[in-house]
Formats: C-alpha cells, structure tokens, sequence
C-alpha cells in the first residue's frame, strides 16, 4: 500500500481556479482515481489530504496528477495550467501524531502556469540531489 499525504500549492490567480475545500478534494480524488483505496481530508496548517493506493509510487503520482486535473474539470474550474506532483518518502521517523511517518510519501501537488519556472525558482534539482532516485518523483501533467 502507498500512503501520500498531500499540501497544495496553488499558483494560480483567477476566478476560474479558486482554492479547494480539501473535504470535497478528498471525496472527488477517490471517485478519479481508481487505484486510491482510501482518501481524508486532515486537520493539519500544511498536510491537506491523506491517500492509501494500491499502486506504486510513481503511478499512483501520475494517477494523482492526472485526475487532480480531472476534478478541477469536474467542478467546472479552469484547465489550462500545469499540475505537478513533486514527492518525497519519509525515510526517518516521523513525530508523533504527524500525518506524514517513515515509509510515507510526503507530495506538494501544484498548480502554476509555467512548470518549469516553478522547478527552477524552488531549485526542485538541489532540493533532490542528495536523495535515492527511487525517493523522489517529480509528475508533470501539463494542460491540453
């Protein structure tokens, strides 16, 4: 089982693209994606939103990044901007009562126009260097 807990980051400022109510997020995620097996909205200032799939960690990424997009469309919102699924696996332990433990995936799901901006003004590469390849994971699901 992979557990993702997510923060979102939207980047977007329009009407068409208004913050999500992370309860509702939670319910739509599951519905789109068909490998989640359970999905929470959680009480916490940065974590938003806890998943369990059955996939692996790269698919289930591709999974959440596509039907994020999926849901924004569903609610009727604004479909022309990049959504990034930028992962990292816990690998120490986590503290006590925190959503995200050791073993778990902690994700930043974004919204912005330009990806590769993002990538670089947050310096996704240096942020990542130091990590094991099977880690990290970076999902671009670019509008269109």
């Amino acid at each position: 089982m992979t557990c993702f807990v997510l923060s979102h980051n939207l980047q977007i400022q329009s009407e068409g693209v208004p913050p999500l109510v992370f309860e509702a997020l939670a319910k739509a995620l599951k519905e789109h994606c068909s490998s989640i097996q359970q999905a929470e909205a959680l009480d916490h200032s940065h974590w938003k939103i806890r998943l369990e799939s059955t996939s692996d960690p790269a698919d289930f990424a591709v999974e959440l990044a596509a039907g994020w997009r999926s849901v924004r469309r569903a609610m009727g919102h604004e479909d022309s901007h990049a959504v990034l699924a930028l992962g990292g696996r816990k690998d120490s332990p986590g503290n006590p009562g925190a959503p995200l433990q050791q073993g778990g995936w902690g994700v930043d799901v974004v919204e912005t126009a330009d990806a590769s901006a993002f990538l670089q003004a947050i310096n996704w590469a240096g942020l990542t260097a130091g990590r094991p390849a099977d880690g990290v994971f970076e999902v671009i699901n670019q509008a269109g």
